[in-house]
């Protein structure tokens, strides 16, 4: 008997000698292995039940098509171009123009827990060998991928192009939703219909990047938040990235997603490995919202600390800018401490003579023509108040205007005959020099012990575009490991320690950051109306924890727009609550508004992080969005009329996440003027027939508390 026909699988054993399944959070994984042949997927996407991986192949068995090979050839895991494969390979390596043609078959396969396995496969022309590993998430039934290419020929090789993984899609999921952007405004969401050819998605920043987010939705047609089949991607790395999407001629599509290597960045000695970053993929029947939520418990589980509290911050930058003294920071501290902030984070200025972004970048001693005294009066006054102390750094970076580059100007990543490309007055430092990283480990170091600093920002303010190292050649890849190591290291030595990645804003908010940071800086924008959707584009992949969501100044910094207090802060009750704001500039009256708006979120903190997320299904003038608590016995509820409303009256409002079969009492508890409980109503109701929303301004937010009754 041929060995596919063997007996029936069971979810814990394969059906076949040549199949493994992996089975986990509603996700199923069916390869196809056998030792000598190419490493395939068969299916991946949501789990099918008690089949037999068999059935599949016969399922989807191909006659041949005339002009195309005899034997239809099938996707492989790297779908190197010696396959045969019409799809572009995941695989892009030669040996000084030799061995390109690469036909990699299985080695070994390694089964060691019941989520995952690593299978080893060799093209033995050119002695290349990539080990594959396949984990899923137990929980989230979030599947990560990863290859590692081990150069073990006797003439070293260069890697030009190297996916984490090549998987299929099922040739319904024509519709692609991907992340787009730019300063203060990140996160955008772009729709588009795939056609036979290739959508793909680029970036050379040198960093996450603001325009080209390395992630993606996939869909049908019909697809919604709460309905069909779905998938989606993130490539966890910090760096440069290419993610596409390929559609043939015979309707099959695939998807693949690795690090963008510039020319020449990766040569392979005999005996060298490179590894890729991980590719991270969810699949769903229940549309786009059980997507998002399954990546949001992916991710909590993977934070350095994710049972760690959130305290709402105060941050100084918008208050002062780099106007800092002592007397100013004090009282700001104070009046933070009053509305209820539970951090306080004194941004840029604080070092060297950085008394303009032009000069001090790189010198990390504290300015002693600012503060005579050092910052520890300050912290110390920090923390007389309840709060903890924060400070910013942006580690990466150097003014040429400053003691370090004029002592170390061989320090700075360029390429030679080139002039450096100006940006934000600074340039960007070679991580990948030991001398550089105990550096700035000692500074950093020194001055946590010192002040008691809970709490870094962690800036990063320009792309790199020249980003040469020593010998000339390209080290992004380098860069971007020797900035996990440098943070890794800080995290080993300050185990408490809690760390923003920011990157002007939400350059710099991927799962590979997120491996090693606790939140991230969304946006420099504190638009309020701009920020709805920057939160609702940033959270398809991030959990609310994870996004700072600051109160800004009545006139917003970087649109000039005039909002109301409680506009504002309720906007920002969503999300890791802070403020950016001189508390000074307002009244006594917009500040017990703030007041009341982080008793609200404190309130509610626990259901708003650590609740399973909703986007509601809204027109384009109202941002809607919630929170529902696993036992569905309460949500929260966060409504945005963001432009007057086309018609005379509002429509309604049709919550989601709710329990059918349960009856909650429902009251609008922001703001005040639109107070009074409700109920109890159905929860089928509430989601199928939905609320009449009253009449109110644009710009006007509305938070609702659902609790579930006897």
């Amino acid at each position: 008997m041929d060995s596919r026909m063997a007996m029936a699988m069971t979810k814990s054993e394969p059906a076949s000698p040549r199949h493994v399944c992996l089975t986990g959070g509603g996700t199923l994984l069916v390869l196809d292995l056998c030792e000598g042949e190419r490493a395939q997927i068969v299916y991946a996407g949501p789990d099918l039940g008690a089949v037999d991986p068999v059935e599949l192949d016969l399922l989807s068995k191909r006659q041949h098509a005339p002009g195309g090979p005899t034997e239809p050839i099938a996707l492989s895991l790297l779908n190197a171009i010696g396959t045969g494969h019409p799809s572009p390979p995941g695989l892009l390596a030669h040996a000084g123009g030799q061995h390109w043609s690469l036909d990699p078959r299985i080695v070994s396969i390694v089964r060691s827990e019941e989520h995952s396995c690593t299978i080893v496969t060799r093209d033995e022309a050119s002695r290349i060998c990539a080990d594959h590993t396949i984990t899923l998430g137990p929980e989230s039934g979030v599947a990560s991928f990863a290859s590692k290419i081990r150069n073990e020929g006797d003439v070293s090789l260069w890697l030009e192009w190297c996916a984490a993984a090549c998987l299929p899609l099922d040739e319904s999921l024509t519709r692609v939703t991907s992340f787009t952007g730019r300063w203060a405004s990140e996160f955008q969401t772009e729709m588009h219909d795939l056609v036979r050819g290739s959508f793909l998605r680029e970036n050379r920043a040198g960093r996450t990047s603001h325009d080209s987010y390395p992630g993606l939705y996939l869909g049908t047609p019909t697809t919604g938040d709460a309905q069909g089949l779905a998938c989606a991607l993130h490539l966890g790395w910090s760096g440069n990235h290419r993610l596409r999407v390929d559609r043939l001629a015979d309707n099959t599509s695939s998807i693949q997603a690795g690090e963008l290597l510039l020319p020449g960045e990766i040569k392979l000695a005999p005996g060298e490995t490179y590894t890729t970053p991980m590719l991270h993929a969810c699949w769903s029947s229940q549309g786009y919202g059980d997507i998002t939520r399954r990546l949001h418990r992916f991710v909590r589980t993977r934070l350095p600390q994710p049972d760690a509290p959130r305290p709402v911050h105060y941050n100084t930058w918008e208050a002062v800018y780099f106007d800092h003294s002592p007397e100013k920071l004090f009282a700001l501290a104070e009046r933070a401490a009053a509305v209820g902030a539970e951090r306080f984070v004194l941004d840029d200025g604080w070092f060297g003579a950085r008394r303009s972004d032009r000069a001090g970048l790189g010198d990390w001693f504290v300015a002693e023509d600012v503060y005579p005294d050092g910052l520890k009066p300050l912290a110390d006054h920090v923390r007389s108040l309840g709060m903890e102390f924060g400070l910013w750094f942006e580690p990466e970076m150097v003014n040429p205007d400053s003691e370090l580059y004029r002592a170390h100007p061989d320090w700075v990543l360029g390429v030679e005959g080139l002039e450096p490309i100006a940006s934000r007055n600074q340039l960007p430092l070679d991580l990948t020099r030991p001398e550089v990283c105990d550096y700035l480990f000692e500074r950093i170091d020194a001055l946590v012990r010192e002040l008691g600093i809970a709490y870094i920002k962690w800036d990063m303010n320009r792309d790199l575009q020249h980003p040469g190292g020593q010998d000339g050649r390209a080290i992004v890849h380098d860069q971007v490991r020797a900035l996990y190591d440098l943070i890794d290291r800080i995290r080993a030595a300050h185990s408490d320690l809690v760390i923003e990645s920011c990157s002007s804003g939400g350059a710099r908010a991927d799962y590979g950051i997120l491996a090693r940071t606790d939140r991230v800086w969304t946006s420099d924008n504190n638009d309020a109306r701009y920020r709805h959707a920057i939160m609702r584009g940033g959270a398809h992949f991030l959990p609310l924890p994870v996004l700072g969501n600051h109160v800004g100044p009545k006139r917003c910094h970087t649109t000039g727009r005039r909002f109301d207090m409680a506009f504002r802060a309720g906007t920002a009750v969503f999300g890791h609550m802070g403020m950016e704001l001189d508390l000074a500039d307002e009244s006594e009256a917009d500040r017990a508004v703030l007041a009341k708006a982080i008793a609200l979120h404190k309130r509610h903190r626990g259901l708003i992080h650590g609740g399973d997320y909703h986007r509601l299904e809204t027109p384009p003038h109202i941002g809607g969005i919630g929170t529902v608590s696993p036992d569905k016995d309460e949500a929260l509820f966060q409504i945005a009329v963001l432009e007057q409303h086309p018609g005379t009256q509002p429509p309604r409002i049709r919550f989601a996440g709710l329990d059918p079969d349960k009856r909650y009492r429902l009251e609008c508890i922001w703001p005040d003027a639109m107070g009074g409980e409700q109920g109890p109503f159905a929860g089928s109701a509430l989601i199928h027939y939905g609320l009449q929303m009253p009449l109110t301004w644009p710009d006007t937010c509305l938070i609702y508390h659902l609790e579930a009754v006897e």
